[in-house]
């Protein structure tokens, strides 16, 4: 799981990085703080995963399912809520608009492509 952070954390890493260039190019500062901001929430989300799936691992599975469940649950409101504050804030430009949704859409997408790579190449035992 910790695999899962680290390896989370340098994708977001990434992501900001080349969406802060971008950002800057399209909308100026308000675009490099555009890609910031999509990045901590794409961070917030990969924490928010690990944590649930940390928790869950000590439960059965009926406890696990409602831990990933509810971890899905909570993201859902965080978004909603995140994305409700950006659009009253005073700084992002409509320029920068896209570039916080795009950050956090090649975060999201990295993230599942990452999370698919880890389970494949993770050792499970099967109970006989």
């Amino acid at each position: 799981m910790f695999r899962v952070l680290r390896l989370g954390s340098l994708l977001v890493l990434a992501v900001v990085s080349l969406g802060s260039a971008i950002g800057y190019l399209v909308a100026g500062f308000p675009g490099v703080l555009a890609a910031l901001s999509g990045g901590a929430a794409a961070l917030a989300f990969t924490g928010l995963t690990v944590f649930s799936l940390l928790i869950g691992s000590k439960l059965g599975l009926g406890g696990f399912l409602a831990m990933v469940l509810g971890g899905w649950l909570l993201k859902m409101v965080l978004f909603l809520v995140i994305f409700s504050l950006l659009n009253r804030a005073e700084w992002l430009t409509l320029e920068a608009r896209p570039v916080v949704f795009f950050t956090i859409v090649a975060a999201v997408i990295g993230g599942l492509v990452l999370d698919t790579w880890i389970v494949t190449k993770a050792r499970l035992t099967t109970a006989v």
